[in-house]
């Protein structure tokens, strides 16, 4: 049997227009739109560097330049349009996905008993009374107001003592729920004091197959195409087991098919879609031509490997990589025109003189870097250095690198 084709860049179309990028960078980003932007991409990560903004307002920023991190902190906080649990990492989802985050509750319990039991933390079990006793009596805590007397290890940030330790357990458990955070600090409150009654367990609970089902769906709808195991890593709660029998089954059905796609480099590989998706990737429009600078932490950009293949962009956060041996830089922003990634920006906000600094450019071996591009770059930036709330940009003096 002869598969449906879908060229390289009618894939890399399509991907875009599934993370919101494929149109201009405009619109409205406050409540019921912002909102709706969140449930298009599914969730957004959460994550605590801020070198310009931190990973989710620059997500939010690079797709509608309107957006404030105050935005989502009041849809998030005070309207309980979402809630914060994991999905590979931790995220704010859509308020509406909580009945199908039980089986995530009960799966993280699992795991995390037998993970941390000796993780230097003996006895934290021992400790989940006594936490929701104290929320209960007091209201909402941060980690620093239980287990005060406890003792802290010496291994770094990660290193938590029992109460610390319990706090968690009970919230990826789903015991608590976080309410928001006082700078990047989690709140924890008892979740029935949350979430409203009728989706919290024991009242709204689907079976594991009704939730592999739709998280299957969910995942499908976003990626476009995909394998079994890359619909299994989206929310990172079905197996890889299941994520499989469940495209066994809808292939039968014929709710989906196989086609293939071709990469970056040429090569073909098979995935299933729905049937259709290969008309629907013909009509989508041309790309926005701006360039934009994405967050390391970009729903386009979280399945590296996958990336890679659709366009041809190797890219890996050197975060914890030592200076010495980093390729590129600490935190190296990529940067997208049209339907290709460009290049990668190394800069950081620098507020003790208000002042966005750019040390370093390196553009992709097949970009040629002309003035035009370079001023395209400046218009970018002038609208990142307003978003971190800059004066203005600064260049250093040998800004454009070799490429890599």
């Amino acid at each position: 049997m002869v598969l449906q084709q879908l060229d390289n860049r009618a894939a890399r179309a399509l991907f875009m227009e599934r993370h919101a990028l494929l149109e201009p960078p405009a619109g409205n980003a406050k409540g019921a739109d912002l909102l709706q932007l969140i449930q298009r991409l599914g969730f957004i990560q959460l994550d605590s560097i801020n070198t310009v903004a931190r990973a989710h307002d620059m997500i939010l920023f690079s797709r509608r330049p309107s957006y404030r991190s105050t935005n989502l902190k009041r849809l998030y906080e005070r309207d309980k349009a979402l809630f914060e649990h994991w999905t590979h990492d931790a995220a704010v989802i859509p308020m509406e996905y909580y009945r199908h985050w039980h089986l995530r509750f009960q799966r993280d319990a699992e795991l995390l008993k037998s993970r941390w039991k000796n993780w230097r933390r003996d006895g934290f079990e021992q400790q989940f009374e006594t936490v929701l006793q104290h929320i209960r009596d007091h209201g909402p805590v941060g980690s620093s107001d239980v287990g005060k007397d406890e003792k802290k290890g010496s291994g770094g940030w990660w290193d938590w003592h029992p109460s610390k330790t319990a706090l968690e357990f009970l919230w990826r458990s789903g015991a608590l729920t976080v309410i928001g955070r006082d700078g990047f600090q989690k709140r924890y409150d008892l979740t029935e004091r949350v979430i409203d009654t009728h989706l919290c367990p024991g009242n709204s609970v689907c079976d594991a197959d009704e939730t592999v089902d739709w998280l299957c769906n969910a995942a499908m709808d976003r990626l476009g195409f995909a394998t079994s195991g890359e619909l299994a890593a989206f929310w990172d709660t079905v197996s890889p087991a299941e994520a499989k029998n469940w495209c066994a089954n809808a292939l039968k059905r014929g709710a989906l098919e196989e086609i293939e796609v071709t990469c970056a480099d040429g090569r073909v590989r098979k995935v299933i879609a729905r049937p259709g998706l290969c008309d629907e990737a013909a009509v989508l429009p041309a790309p926005s031509g701006r360039i934009r600078v994405l967050s390391p932490f970009d729903p386009m950009l979280r399945d590296r490997n996958r990336a890679e293949r659709l366009f041809g962009f190797h890219y890996r956060i050197e975060v914890f990589v030592p200076a010495t041996k980093r390729t590129y830089g600490y935190y190296v922003f990529p940067l997208i025109e049209g339907d290709k990634l460009i290049g990668r920006i190394d800069m950081k906000a620098h507020r003790d003189c208000c002042a966005l600094r750019v040390k370093a450019v390196w553009p992709e071996r097949a970009v040629r870097w002309s003035d035009a591009r370079s001023q395209r770059l400046q218009s970018e930036l002038d609208r990142v250095r307003r978003f971190a709330g800059l004066d203005h940009v600064e260049f250093a003096s040998d800004w454009l690198k070799d490429p890599k």
